[in-house]
């Protein structure tokens, strides 16, 4: 027998595999319409549910992964400022020539074209443990990605260019004889991801100069044999007193909700869970947490399973287990967790142009608890905040 409610399943599963859908006013709204990691696609089932008239705002589609890379920010004389933080937007900059590499240094496989061979297989919960040898390696990985992240963060003052950033980024990773994973990751043009103040993420360093009291987050991945290791951080540019109090608020906070969720990681624990752990510390101070983007499993492969959304969710995305290798990094929003792209595809920004931070490890679960495979060292920076 055929009710409403079946020809209305029958026609969202059908329209999933082409578009996301908005929310419906009175009517039905899906439930993981697609995830989208930076190493594949992952297309889940889209399934409808009644919606009260009180949720008839049209969500956010609920994307997992998300593109990698970015259009250049605009420069400061193209920003338009909203209150003491200037909005950046789409405009002319200049690109330096595309970093090389030592033809000695180890390459991984879409070094030459862009485009990775090896990809994830199998369901999202299906999580493949590293072996011993790889976890070796992706300690000397995270260990490097680590002094080439706090190398960039030791430079960040107002008037130098993230192109700047991105040269250093480079020039540390090949002096540790390690590939800049995101050079020419399906076709991103630079060694690291520059992200000022409402991009959420992987902006292109350019010619654009860092402001007293912008924030800026940069993401470092290296290749060093055969594996990757990722992190990230969000940090103030200039004094502290310059960036609005509200701004350096998110920031903590954000840094306060990522914690909380690592402490949370051993084996046994359901991927899924650590959603809520971020959206309960965010949201109480009125925050909004970013669900087109999320963290993943890393190793061999630059982006794999697990899938680690930084929303609460139900999805089966698999248990941690001794050996899992994957990374943390919620992208949190002063206001909208709504996203804008600009017109190269690649930048992704907040809707309503108010800031967003981001903090970002390699993790490792051990038979007891988790391992920070990126984790500060005793010679890095401290947090901005800290100063």
């Amino acid at each position: 027998k055929f009710t409403n409610h079946t020809i209305m399943f029958n026609i969202l599963v059908i329209l999933s595999s082409i578009a996301v859908l908005p929310s419906f006013s009175y009517g039905f709204q899906t439930s993981k319409l697609l995830q989208r990691s930076l190493c594949g696609k992952t297309v889940h089932i889209a399934v409808a549910f009644p919606l009260r008239a009180r949720d008839s705002k049209p969500k956010t589609p609920r994307l997992a992964g998300g593109g990698f890379g970015s259009k250049p920010s605009t420069p400061a004389s193209q920003g338009a400022s909203i209150g003491t933080v200037r909005r950046l937007m789409p405009g002319n900059v200049k690109l330096s020539p595309t970093n090389a590499v030592p033809s000695t240094i180890m390459r991984p496989d879409y070094a030459v074209d862009g485009k990775p061979k090896a990809t994830k297989k199998g369901m999202p919960w299906d999580i493949i443990p590293q072996t011993p040898e790889d976890i070796a390696r992706m300690r000397v990985a995270g260990r490097i990605a680590r002094e080439v992240l706090d190398a960039a963060v030791r430079a960040v003052q107002p008037g130098i260019t993230t192109d700047f950033i991105d040269q250093l980024v480079h020039k540390e990773t090949i002096a540790r004889n390690s590939y800049p994973s995101p050079l020419n990751y399906h076709g991103f043009p630079k060694s690291c991801c520059t992200s000022i103040n409402e991009v959420i993420c992987h902006g292109i360093p350019d010619n654009t100069e860092l402001l007293a009291g912008d924030i800026l987050n940069i993401d470092v991945t290296v290749f060093h044999d055969g594996v990757h290791g990722d992190c990230s951080e969000t940090v103030f540019v200039g004094p502290k007193e310059a960036v609005p109090e509200p701004v350096r608020d998110l920031v903590q906070t954000t840094f306060t909700a990522w914690q909380a969720a690592i402490a949370h990681c051993r084996p046994g624990v359901k991927y899924s869970e650590l959603g809520g752990i971020i959206e309960d510390i965010i949201a109480a101070k009125g925050y909004s947490t970013v669900e087109i983007f999320c963290g993943h499993g890393v190793g061999r492969l630059f982006h794999t399973y697990p899938n680690v959304l930084h929303y609460r969710n139900n999805d089966r995305t698999g248990v941690m287990a001794a050996g899992h290798t994957f990374t943390i990094e919620p992208m949190i929003c002063l206001g909208t967790n709504q996203v804008l792209t600009w017109p190269d595809k690649w930048t992704a920004v907040t809707k309503d142009g108010l800031p967003s931070a981001q903090f970002e490890h390699t993790l490792l679960i051990t038979d007891t608890g988790v391992e920070e495979l990126t984790a500060k060292l005793p010679t890095s920076p401290k947090y901005s905040w800290e100063l």
